[in-house]
Order: structure tokens, then sequence, then C-alpha cells
């Protein structure tokens, strides 16, 4: 991103770059390195160093709320992504996970609920492996 692109702020644009980088280490749970492309820059400047970083929520609550979101849309590959972060970030307990699949199939509709249900079951016995083969 070029200097001009930048808003004006009390901080800088390596500043908020670092911030969104880090954010988006712990939003997927893996090192992201910095790379070239407006829309890559967006992503880490704007919605990971700014949005994610708002005071107001935590880091629980943001995960809940783009959980159900997810599953609403039946975006299961990106689940595949939240779901093992938050087990790994001990944002949500197995337990909790499996309560979510319960409530949401009731709004999302059976057959997508029915899908995350099983998907949240088979991501915590892999979280639950790697847990017993690491541990």
């Amino acid at each position: 991103m070029s200097e001009e692109s930048e808003p004006e702020g009390p901080s800088t644009g390596n500043e908020r770059r670092g911030r969104g980088l880090e954010m988006m280490r712990q939003v997927y749970g893996w090192d992201i390195e910095d790379a070239p492309g407006e829309f890559f820059g967006i992503t880490v400047d704007h919605l990971f160093g700014d949005i994610w970083t708002r005071p107001g929520l935590g880091m629980r609550d943001r995960r809940l709320l783009l959980i159900g979101v997810l599953a609403g849309q039946g975006l299961n590959d990106v689940l595949d992504i939240q779901i093992p972060a938050a087990l790994a970030n001990g944002e949500l307990s197995p337990d909790e996970l499996r309560e979510i699949g319960i409530f949401l199939t009731h709004y999302v509709g059976w057959p997508l609920g029915s899908r995350l249900s099983i998907q949240i079951d088979t991501l915590i016995a892999k979280h639950e492996k790697r847990k017993r083969r690491d541990g």
C-alpha cells in the first residue's frame, strides 16, 4: 500500500500492519507472513488491524459471532479454520462448541446445522488427538 492510502491517525502504517498481522495470527492460529497486494493489505490493515482490535468485544465474542455467520451461510471451509482456532486458543470448549451446533441448527436450518454438528465433532476429535500426541 502506498503512503497516500494510509489513513491519518495516531499509528503509522507499519504499526497498523504489525497489529493486523498479530491479530491474524491470533484469529487463525498460525503465523501469517506479510504479503504483497492491495487486497492482502486491506485485509490485514483494516479488517484485522482496525476491526478485530476495536474495543467493546473480546476475541471470544467475535469468534462466536463469526461462527454463527459462517454457519448461517454454510461456509464450512472457513469454519474448518475458525473452530480449531477457538479450541486451540481456549476461547471455546468442546462442550460449548457442541451446544453452539445445537443452538444454531434451530436458526440456520436442519441441513446446515447437521453439517455443522458433524463438523464440530470431527474437529474436536482432531484437536483432542493432537493434544494427546503433542502433550
